[in-house]
């Protein structure tokens, strides 16, 4: 696709539906004009591949902290040495990719992220890549009927508790049990972008049913809701390269990390970016959460 010139970098898009790599950007001390550039570009685009980067980790968490403050994930403990950087790895062994399902990251949270960023350290020779969809899109094509209805709905959204299983599958990652923080939640399905003003469809792999209906009634629309929100047309293909940076909007994508490298090592560095506040109905204040111990009778289907 054609570049398109920055003041401070170049841009590339990736597909007519979202997504564009950076280039010639130096993440190392940048100053502010240009990570308001990189800002705009990302929620312009929604999902932003920053090539060629060398950066360690200090150099890393200095960049994330530009976003907001770093949102430490229940479920699995850091790095060592920096406990805000979560390693996502599949090994040659591991049968199972972390991610390897439609979804938003933290939306089972009551303020969910509103980024997330991924640095490739190590990459399979082929295969690993991460698709991405347009959220934005999924709720404008749907029917004027189909968007009022939805308007009013609150989607219950759950990750299984570590305490009851291997919830991720992948035994190469360390996982912690979160303890007394809270894993599940309620959110609008129809949510507004803080920056944009946007109207996005806010759903995923996580949601398991509605609030205020039975599992037979919500079953049939959250089916319908994940199939239609990742057409083909509403999505991008991130292909990663080494030194790439990758940061998207979880507010309106949703995202999949592609299991087709069996017998390879993928390793990733995971930076996530706390949201600046809960996903709210248009004109009208987030309702408080209800409360779940998160066993597999209140999921739903």
């Amino acid at each position: 696709m054609k570049i398109i010139e920055y003041n401070n970098f170049k841009i590339r898009p990736l597909a007519g539906a979202m997504g564009a790599e950076i280039l010639d950007v130096d993440l190392k001390n940048i100053n502010d004009d240009t990570f308001n550039e990189i800002y705009k570009a990302f929620v312009d685009y929604q999902v932003i591949g920053i090539l060629d980067q060398d950066l360690n980790s200090d150099q890393y968490l200095e960049f994330g902290r530009k976003w907001g403050e770093i949102h430490h994930y229940p479920y699995m403990k850091g790095l060592e040495t920096h406990p805000e950087i979560l390693e996502i790895v599949k090994t040659e062994k591991d049968t199972y990719a972390f991610g390897n399902v439609w979804h938003s990251d933290g939306s089972f949270t009551e303020i969910p992220p509103k980024a997330t960023m991924l640095y490739a350290q190590e990459l399979p020779p082929a295969g690993g890549d991460t698709l991405f969809a347009n959220m934005y899109q999924a709720y404008d094509t749907l029917s004027d009927q189909m968007k009022e209805i939805l308007g009013s709905l609150r989607g219950f959204t759950l990750v299984i508790n570590p305490k009851l299983g291997n919830f991720t599958g992948a035994k190469s990652m360390k996982q912690q049990d979160p303890g007394k923080t809270k894993v599940h939640t309620y959110h609008p399905i129809i949510r507004t972008h803080p920056d944009s003003k946007n109207k996005a469809l806010y759903i995923g792999g996580h949601a398991v049913e509605i609030e205020g209906m039975t599992k037979e009634e919500s079953t049939p629309i959250l089916n319908y809701l994940k199939s239609h929100s990742t057409r083909p047309e509403f999505i991008c293909r991130l292909k990663w390269s080494p030194g790439t940076i990758a940061i998207w909007d979880n507010r309106c994508t949703q995202h999949y990390a592609v299991d087709d490298y069996a017998g390879f090592r993928r390793r990733m560095h995971r930076i996530t970016i706390i949201g600046e506040e809960a996903p709210y109905f248009e004109g009208r204040n987030n309702i408080k959460n209800e409360k779940c111990d998160g066993s597999p009778e209140q999921w739903g289907p």
